[in-house]
């Protein structure tokens, strides 16, 4: 997968530390890629300690994961976030500003129940989110809709659903 493509990019932000984060991404970017490209920077991107493992300087390692990542970013047509755990990943929460700051589509992917928040997510991170799925069907059945509207350049609909409605769009 390169970064240009005729398919949406979708650039997948998320955790990528532990043995299940990189599993739950993978199979996230499975069910994406029946429709759409996906960068996903545990694959693409690289990791820190991989990089430092090869002889890479750290502060060359982080330059180089920075780069590729705000390039893909960059290129991507939507970023969706996985919003798992107690807290949500600070590098992916960066991802997700830099995103909706360059008016990328930003799509929410919470199958976790914890909240750091009693009454659900930052604002910063809710209001960012155009759509917050709570299961990766609805996530897939998005994902194939986004695909063919894209291909047919319709309209695809962007903007924060907290600044549409009262209440949050989760699915």
């Amino acid at each position: 997968m390169g970064i240009y493509s005729v398919r949406p990019l979708i650039y997948l932000a998320a955790p990528l530390f532990s043995r299940a984060e990189l599993t739950f991404n993978l199979e996230l970017t499975d069910i994406l890629e029946k429709y759409l490209d996906v960068y996903l920077p545990q694959r693409d991107g690289g990791k820190v300690v991989d990089l430092v493992e090869k002889g890479v300087p750290v502060k060359d390692a982080y330059k180089s994961i920075f780069e590729r990542d705000l390039e893909a970013l960059a290129n991507a047509h939507a970023l969706i976030i996985v919003l798992d755990g107690r807290t949500i990943d600070e590098g992916a929460v960066f991802e997700l500003g830099f995103a909706f700051s360059t008016g990328k589509h930003c799509i929410g992917l919470q199958t976790d129940p914890r909240r750091l928040l009693p009454l659900g997510n930052n604002p910063m991170i809710e209001c960012a989110l155009e759509k917050v799925f709570s299961d990766t069907s609805e996530m897939n059945i998005w994902a194939k809709e986004f695909a063919a509207r894209a291909i047919h350049s319709e309209p695809m609909g962007s903007g924060s659903h907290c600044l549409q409605q009262s209440n949050p769009q989760h699915f």
